[in-house]
This record gives structure tokens, C-alpha cells and sequence, in this order.
């Protein structure tokens, strides 16, 4: 069994923030999978399928964030082969807006919602692929920060990252290489900054270097 959870919080008053980009991931992988999240056994809205051979769930516990790993208890966790099957997928602070990391294990990096489902788990030795939202800015307090909706500059960026997130979800359920999808979504999606041209019209000749090596700053 492979199992993909998304961390968020429940209830319409969080869609749409950066603490949900778990839920909005994992919700788009069930559309590509042609699944429909439903709420049943419990407190997840979640969808079983088999793929490849694979049985396959996708979850989005509705039991907060900070209680992510009590609904992955409830889920057959018995089934697993071990904490490598179990990928989850959650927003970051500390990456820039728009930034994806896939590691194969890890700490917790202060993540409530990783620190639960660690807990559940027994282990840190499981995937997680994490999307970049920025830290909070000076003077804002990181609770609120997560929990509010993007301006429509960094949206974009961050729709892009689900986006992407979901093909590399997609991939894994589809037994891709881990280290195969790190060196694919680690990179940094910022285009390089062009090279200023070179400058054009006779150039003048450069004053001798000063011996002193202070560039003769200081002659009398």
C-alpha cells in the first residue's frame, strides 16, 4: 500500500490558505486519479484505489494540523510495509514562496502537522515534499501568516508548486526513484538573471593598480 497525505485544516474558512497547500495537492491528485474525496472511516476525507498493481490511498485528515497523525491512525495503518510507504505533503516557512523539496526522511523542521504524523508513525524515516511559502514578514506573526490567503503575486507562484507537486506526487504512486524526483522538483524554478551586456563605445584605459594595493586612496 502506498498512502499520500495532505496536511491542512478543515472547513471553508481555511481553503485557499498557505497552511492548505497539503489539502490542495493531495485534492488534485484525486482529480488526475479521476477519485473523489469522501469522508468515512475516520476523520479524513480520503479515496482508495488500486494502480499498477498498488493499492493506493490519498488522505487530507480533518483533525487540524496539529493532530494530522491521529487520522492516519484510524486508516489501516497495520497495512503499511513501513514509514517509506507513507508520503506527506505539507507547506514550509522556511522555502520561498514556490519552492518544492522532496527528502526521503528528516526532521520535523518545527512542522506541527510532520511532528503528529512522526509521532503516529514511530519513525522520521518517511517521504515528505514540501512547498514553499515564505516566512512571515517582519512584524507579522507566523500563526497568522500561514493561515491567511496569498496575495495574487506569490498565488501564482504557489499554484505553479501544486502544480508541479502533483506530477511528482503522480510519479511516486507510479514507483519513480525517490532520488529521481528530488533532482527533478528540487530545483530552483527562479529563471537565471540575463547577463547585463557588454558595454559598447571605446572603452578608456584603467589607472595602474596602485603597488600599495589600496588604489593610491591616500596619496598626498
Amino acid at each position: 500500500m502506498k498512502v499520500v497525505v495532505g496536511l491542512g485544516n478543515p472547513g471553508a474558512e481555511y481553503d485557499g490558505t498557505r497552511h492548505n497547500l497539503g489539502f490542495e495537492v493531495v485534492s488534485r491528485v484525486a482529480s488526475r486519479l479521476k477519485l473523489s474525496l469522501r469522508e468515512g472511516k475516520g476523520p479524513a476525507r480520503s479515496a482508495r484505489v488500486r494502480r499498477a498493481g498498488d493499492e493506493i490511498l490519498l488522505v487530507c485528515p480533518l483533525t487540524y494540523m496539529n493532530l494530522s497523525g491521529d487520522a492516519l491512525a484510524q486508516l489501516d495503518p497495520g497495512r503499511l510495509a513501513g514509514p517509506e510507504e507513507v508520503l506527506v505533503v505539507c507547506d514550509d516557512l522556511a522555502l520561498p514562496p514556490g519552492r518544492l523539496r522532496l527528502r526521503a526522511s528528516g526532521s520535523d523542521g518545527g512542522h506541527n502537522g510532520l511532528k503528529s504524523i512522526e509521532r503516529q508513525l514511530g519513525s522520521a524515516g518517511y517521504p515528505r515534499l514540501r512547498l514553499g511559502i515564505g516566512a512571515a514578514p517582519p512584524g507579522k506573526v507566523t500563526a497568522d501568516w500561514v493561515l491567511e490567503r496569498p496575495e495574487p503575486a506569490d498565488r501564482a507562484l504557489l499554484d505553479a508548486a501544486v502544480a508541479e507537486a502533483v506530477h511528482g506526487v503522480v510519479a511516486w504512486l507510479d514507483s519513480t526513484p525517490i532520488a529521481t524526483l528530488m533532482s527533478r522538483l528540487n530545483r530552483d524554478p527562479t529563471p537565471p538573471k540575463a547577463k547585463a551586456p557588454p558595454p559598447t563605445g571605446r572603452s578608456t584605459p584603467e589607472d595602474p593598480p596602485s603597488p600599495r594595493g589600496d588604489a593610491d586612496h591616500h596619496r598626498a
